[in-house]
């Protein structure tokens, strides 16, 4: 376990065949996709979900990995279980706050590594998480296709003399997606986010579909994740300028993409800035 004492930017590819990698309730749970340009998009949250869920298991029973943001969890109920506790509650009115917060950072991985906002009714506060994604965006535009299914059974009795009900599901035939993201030394260190946290998240980068399986998603991947590391904390060249290194572009000979052997990616390391290092760790 060390404090972490470099900057890092990263490029995350994943993809997905046959399925719905990011459903879009507003729009009857199709593919989240670009209106203007039709390439396919899966939000941040999403990706952070399925970390949470990664690392729930791989951690499970451990108290300094739970997951603050859980399904059906009372986040009210889990700030007040933190300010019950002695180190908490014995604290100088004027720095309570902040020995929560140091307290809900060490209990809870999620909140060292993405932050959070503390909204209870008197207990208001933010927490600067040291790791930030962006939207995966696809590659190549994509299709979305809705295909009818049926049910053989019926939910109500009023029915059971129906033969089958109708329903509908949305896949994209082929997606390969790149996510960006950011780790920050300097906020690491107010979180207690470390070199064994910033290890489980790449584990995670790389494992997190296989334990979140799911006929709808159908088959995802991780595919690449390429890993700048500067020299520093501050950095040593604007992210932008190292994310241009990397060239993902189809194979002369493919149409229509199907699978991620129809794309060449690499990486102009020649170009690398002085201080800077790349590393491919999928």
């Amino acid at each position: 376990m060390a404090e972490l004492q470099n900057r890092i930017d990263f490029i995350y590819l994943f993809d997905v065949q046959d399925g719905n990698p990011n459903g879009d309730p507003d729009a009857g749970n199709l593919p989240r996709v670009d209106a203007e340009t039709g390439h396919g998009l899966v939000t941040d949250v999403c990706l952070k979900r399925k970390i949470r869920n990664y690392v729930e298991i791989a951690r499970e029973g451990i108290p300094t990995y739970d997951i603050f943001i859980q399904e059906a969890a009372v986040l009210d109920n889990r700030v007040e279980d933190i300010y019950r506790t002695e180190e908490v509650a014995k604290a100088d009115k004027n720095t309570q706050k902040d020995v929560a917060k140091k307290a809900l950072c060490a209990r809870y991985f999620d909140i060292r590594t993405f932050g959070a906002v503390i909204a209870t009714k008197d207990k208001q506060g933010q927490v600067r998480g040291p790791i930030q994604l962006t939207f995966g965006r696809s590659v190549d535009p994509v299709v979305s296709l809705s295909h009818s299914i049926t049910r053989m059974a019926v939910t109500k009795e009023s029915d059971k003399d129906k033969e089958r009900t109708m329903g509908r599901k949305a896949t994209v035939p082929y997606g390969l997606y790149v996510a960006h993201g950011f780790v920050s030394a300097n906020l690491a260190s107010q979180t207690g986010f470390d070199s064994d946290d910033l290890q489980l998240l790449w584990q995670a980068l790389g494992n997190m579909f296989d334990a979140d399986r799911s006929a709808a998603r159908g088959l995802m991947a991780a595919r690449r994740l390429i890993v700048f590391e500067h020299s520093s904390k501050l950095g040593n060249a604007p992210a932008d300028k190292l994310f241009d290194l990397v060239r993902i572009a189809k194979k002369e000979s493919v149409e229509t993409p199907r699978s991620f052997d129809d794309y060449t990616v690499t990486i102009d390391r020649d170009r690398l800035p002085q201080g800077v290092t790349v590393n491919d760790l999928i």
